[in-house]
């Protein structure tokens, strides 16, 4: 059985991790924003997995099970949040970052043991900013079904795999009828909607790594570039070409 580290506190501070890097699974007894001034980070739990680049910043409530790996040279800030639940969410969220949090996300991590008056205004502000903030769409559920869980590995390990429902379902020994009720049952989500959500977190993954936007397209299954960058802006608001340009570091 993996050992699961336990911090009883959150830390709050800043942390380099190389390309591919990762903090094994551990717990906080605190509640914790997790962001990533440059690169791209994915936590990952046993429900599923979220990925945020500098945009975007995931909030990972007290006790949660987690791992961090990093996509492209990663700075991760890690706010400890001792309040009891200040946002009043209960599972790992990935939360919008307007420029004015990104600034308030940068200051408090840039002196963490810092405990004077100006650090708990700026904090008070920090946390109002955190309430306000957009939740986003950008979870890849874990099947939890064995003929699913086969399934999904398949485009997990291959995200251009344009098979459809019923050739896939031929492969794992289920029906597309089957297969179409597990989905909504297990993950909540249609077949399309999860394979675009895998394809939108392997593509954040790639742009991380410098991939040009048309090998990422190809790579993660679209037809073309121009329909890869129309699904991303949608889901985004920005192009995959300016995805990574709008990370700050501090």
């Amino acid at each position: 059985m993996m050992e699961i580290r336990h911090q009883p506190v959150a830390p709050t501070r800043t942390q380099w991790l190389a390309p591919g890097a990762a903090i094994d699974a551990h717990r906080h007894d605190d509640h914790q924003i997790v962001y990533a001034g440059r690169g791209v980070l994915a936590v990952t739990t046993s429900t599923g997995s979220w990925v945020a680049p500098g945009t975007r910043a995931i909030w990972v409530p007290a006790g949660t099970v987690h791992a961090h790996q990093a996509h492209g040279e990663l700075e991760l800030r890690l706010v400890g949040l001792p309040d009891e639940n200040p946002l009043g969410l209960e599972e790992p969220t990935v939360l919008a970052v307007a420029p004015l949090l990104r600034e308030l996300i940068l200051a408090y991590t840039h002196t963490p043991y810092d405990d004077t008056p100006e650090r708990r205004r700026l904090r008070a502000v920090l946390l109002d900013q955190l309430r306000a903030s957009p939740q986003q769409p950008l979870h890849l559920p874990t099947p939890t079904a064995p003929v699913l869980r086969a399934l999904c590995a398949i485009l997990r390990a291959d995200p251009a795999d344009n098979r459809t429902l019923a050739v896939l379902g031929r492969e794992v020994g289920a029906s597309e009828r089957t297969l179409s009720r597990l989905f909504k049952a297990d993950l909540g989500m249609t077949f399309p909607q999860w394979r675009t959500h895998l394809r939108l977190y392997h593509a954040q993954v790639l742009l991380a790594d410098n991939t040009p936007v048309t090998t990422v397209a190809h790579r993660c299954g679209w037809a073309s570039a121009s329909a890869f960058i129309d699904v991303f802006r949608r889901t985004f608001g920005h192009t995959p070409g300016t995805h990574l340009h709008q990370q700050p570091t501090g």
